[in-house]
């Protein structure tokens, strides 16, 4: 984390200095008549959305939520080592490491084959695979995740809260005009006024406010879908119980009385059951059941036996039944119409599924962190709004890949086991699913198709662990200015900036003649370079794209004094000279970065990530043509 760059001021450096002329927030001052960006929807996805923006004072956000507040617990809880790596990026990934429960591994039981009636430990799984991720697997209260992106809110240049107690009611677009035109109508829900309406402008809407979206609506937009007929029922409580596995995440399959998934919940004491409960006919709800919450005790106690839990406290409790349903586009454009979107949908509002795959709340995050960069382009005028099209080509193909792997995986959770399975001569099929599942559930699984803003895979052998399309993959790495051990991918912000990382080649060192001493001149000075064609007059010349190189030889093997005057800028009011930008191989055993990722030792490359963390390209360190094109093709 680096601050002070506009000189020093005390108190905590997550509070950014607040922006002039930002919005009253007054309990008695009316709503804004016009804003660029409507966010609809207080959950996961309008947070992390929000939270991007409200990074840019100078783009007008409001976000929306018809409850008075935020919630206090229940709902979703699985975090994954994607989305863990994007927490970085926000600045909170430290304090949900501290404060969660990392799953570590995942235990699996079955009937035992000599007494069916009683479960039998029958493997276990480690839940994260080696160097998948830096990041852990972690466990935490929906509510205390909302709380972390909220006080990233609070504590950016905008100040930016939400707008409890408003709900959208509709929204009309205006396709003559490019001032503000979605009107969107706002209902009053506070009780205090009540039913009475307002309208806003704005540039752009994002409905991110659930499976039951008004905004969906709005754009005519329908989920479509399936449901596998079963009751489940969720709860988190407090219990003792004699069953020795429960502080693991487990995956329990009884002879005859269903399913449990057992997860661990923060503080240590805390965990969440998911019960299998009843299977539904095609026409009933779970609803019509009317279960309770000592139905779910029951089945569970049924299910672990010959183990027993005591239940002290119900901490929330729900009953739902499996469905996996999704939308045609994510956006309003008409299939066919050739004009760039105004209004998006993101999360449960455009693809639903069941809770047990945990990857909901995670897909739904990710869908606006790769919009939020997007917009804040074209609000910014760096990009044309041509750009926005690609958040539907993008994401729904991902949404495809989620609601077609937990179909599959819902109806393994749900099915009974074999008698192959249960006198050992087979692996159990859940067991098997699990493992080929790893990197669908650690989020990582992603792969953009090529497009302008991937390109084709023509270097991609210069680092073949650094896959174009695929996030960027974090290694150990030292920090020459100081000899500090981190990982390089770290330095990434959530601040829409691109990165350039130059490996350098073997025989490449910080001396003057160089090829990263040429690589970087010519970023520095050539007109066609795309830093210097895509960074405005007055602005850091890192204020768009953030340019660092990581070497192959040890820091004290370096002359930090002849690195190139491109890897210490000087930035900010100030002038303040940066000395974050050059990196080398770890010396104390962690890792080596060229190996880890398959950076081509003799050669090395330049590794393009775009603001939402994912590899756009690959290039030789001479590439500076290639280099020009692909950053044209997106920037203006």
């Amino acid at each position: 984390m680096q601050f002070y760059k506009d000189g020093f001021r005390g108190g905590s450096p997550d509070i950014k200095p607040a922006a002039p002329n930002r919005r009253n927030r007054d309990i008695n001052e009316p709503l804004p008549e016009k804003v660029d960006v409507l966010i609809s929807g207080t959950g996961p996805a309008g947070l992390c959305l929000a939270a991007q923006l409200a990074e840019f004072p100078e783009i007008e956000v409001m976000i929306t939520e018809r409850m008075p507040s935020n919630i206090i617990k229940g709902k979703a809880d699985g975090i994954n080592t994607r989305t863990m790596e994007m927490f970085q990026a926000f600045g909170f990934a430290d304090k949900v490491k501290r404060e969660t429960y990392w799953v570590n591994q995942t235990a699996f039981w079955m009937p035992d084959p000599t007494n069916p009636e009683h479960i039998k430990r029958v493997g276990r799984v480690q839940d994260v695979a080696d160097d998948s991720s830096e990041m852990p697997h972690i466990l935490i209260n929906q509510a205390r995740l909302h709380e972390l992106f909220l006080e990233v809110m609070k504590n950016s240049p905008s100040r930016l809260e939400p707008d409890y107690s408003w709900e959208v009611v509709g929204l009309t677009i205006d396709e003559t005009t490019d001032d503000h035109p979605v009107t969107v109508t706002l209902r009053d829900a506070s009780g205090l006024n009540w039913g009475a309406t307002r309208t806003v402008r704005a540039n752009y809407v994002v409905g991110c406010d659930g499976a039951h979206s008004a905004v969906r609506k709005a754009i005519g937009r329908e989920l479509q879908g399936d449901a596998a007929n079963q009751a489940w029922g969720v709860m988190d409580i407090l219990a003792n119980t004699d069953f020795p596995d429960v502080r693991q995440k487990c995956l329990i399959s009884s002879a005859s009385e269903g399913n449990l998934l057992i997860l661990p919940r923060e503080g240590g004491y805390v965990f969440r059951m998911y019960v299998a409960l009843d299977k539904l006919r095609p026409d009933e709800k779970a609803a019509h059941r009317k279960f309770t919450q000592d139905d779910m005790i029951a089945a569970a106690n049924r299910i672990i036996h010959p183990y027993s839990m005591d239940v002290k406290e119900v901490v929330w409790w729900s009953i739902y039944d499996i469905g996996h349903s999704i939308t045609d586009r994510f956006d309003d454009v008409p299939e066919g119409v050739d004009r760039d979107p105004r209004v998006f949908i993101a999360g449960d509002a455009c693809h639903t599924h069941s809770p047990k795959a945990g990857q909901g709340m995670n897909v739904s995050m990710q869908d606006t962190f790769n919009l939020g960069w997007k917009l804040v382009h074209v609000l910014q005028g760096r990009a044309n709004p041509s750009l926005l099209r690609s958040y539907t080509q993008e994401r729904l193909t991902e949404a495809k890949r989620l609601v077609e792997t937990d179909h599959k995986w819902s109806r393994v959770m749900s099915a009974p086991t074999t008698q192959a399975e249960r006198d050992g001569t087979q692996e159990p099929r859940i067991i098997r699913q699990f493992k080929d599942n790893l990197e669908f559930t650690g989020g990582t699984a992603v792969k953009y198709d090529t497009s302008y803003l991937f390109a084709a895979s023509t270097h991609q052998a210069l680092a073949t662990g650094e896959e174009i399309g695929r996030r960027f993959h974090s290694a150990p790495v030292v920090r020459v200015s100081d000899a500090k051990q981190m990982q390089l991918g770290h330095v990434a912000q959530a601040d829409a900036r691109w990165r350039i990382y130059a490996f350098a080649a073997k025989t490449d060192s910080s001396s003057p003649g160089s090829t990263i001493h040429k690589l970087s001149d010519w970023l520095e000075t050539n007109p066609d370079s795309p830093i210097v064609k895509h960074t405005r007059k007055g602005e850091d010349i890192d204020a768009v794209i953030d340019y660092r190189a990581v070497f192959q030889q040890t820091f004290d093997q370096l002359a930090y004094e002849h690195m190139p005057s491109l890897l210490k800028p000087k930035t900010g009011k100030l002038g303040l000279q940066d000395h974050a930008k050059v990196f080398c191989v770890d010396h104390k055993g962690v890792g080596d970065i060229f190996d880890m990722r398959g950076i081509n030792r003799d050669k090395g490359c330049i590794v393009v990530v775009r603001p939402d963390q994912y590899v756009a390209h690959v290039l030789p360190l001479d590439g500076y043509d290639e280099l020009t094109a692909f950053f044209a093709g997106v920037l203006k």
